[in-house]
């Protein structure tokens, strides 16, 4: 093969694609080979005709391009972007408009994956309601030794000589509660509300 028949077969198999005004340059075989029945394997595979803009020879596809690199990427590596879910809701309209089934499952797979994960390690519940903390303090020398109390109404309850000492007490409500002699050594209470508590001692 001659230098000259080299550019040529190089040439055509170079592909100038206009996604909704951004441009692109990739390959016909990164458009056909990793996903051979998607929308972009069958334009490219020479089973249709695609017309070129007169400028530059460019095509045209009336999409949005944001995320069309991220596309391209999948078909060059097959490795799923990493994005924000919100991200990743606008790429899957354009990969299920480009039936590439396999990006589709990978994004899904993903999204699967951070939902286990979050749900996992949600350490931000408390360990306990207001009903618990209202049965607990019907008893006597009530403690809440290191227990983790983020985002509870705790307003208006009798908590006095309670121990909350180490206890996380994050966005915790204690607006008018009666908070006299009760210990917090050492609590996490960032966020937290104590208007019109009583804190006397």
């Amino acid at each position: 093969m001659t230098s000259s028949d080299l550019s040529s077969s190089s040439s055509s198999s170079l592909v100038r694609l206009n996604i909704g005004g951004k441009k692109f340059c990739t390959t016909r075989d990164t458009l056909t080979q990793r996903e051979p029945d998607s929308m972009l394997a069958a334009m490219f595979s020479g089973r249709h005709t695609v017309h070129h803009e007169s400028e530059k020879g460019f095509i045209f596809v009336d999409r949005d391009g944001k995320h069309f690199r991220h596309i391209l990427n999948w078909l060059r590596d097959g490795v799923v972007p990493t994005l924000e879910d919100s991200e990743y809701q606008d790429l899957l309209r354009e990969v299920e408009y480009y039936q590439l089934l396999g990006l589709s499952e990978g994004i899904n797979a993903t999204l699967c994956s951070r939902r286990y994960e979050n749900d996992s390690k949600d350490d931000s519940k408390a360990e306990l309601t207001r009903t618990d903390i209202i049965k607990c303090i019907q008893s006597d020398r009530v403690r809440f030794r290191g227990v983790n109390l983020s985002g509870l109404n705790l307003s208006k309850l009798d908590l006095s000589l309670v121990d909350f000492s180490h206890a996380c007490v994050k966005d915790v409500f204690f607006s008018g509660a009666n908070l006299q002699c009760a210990k917090f050594r050492d609590v996490d209470g960032g966020g937290s509300n104590f208007h019109n508590a009583n804190l006397r001692e």
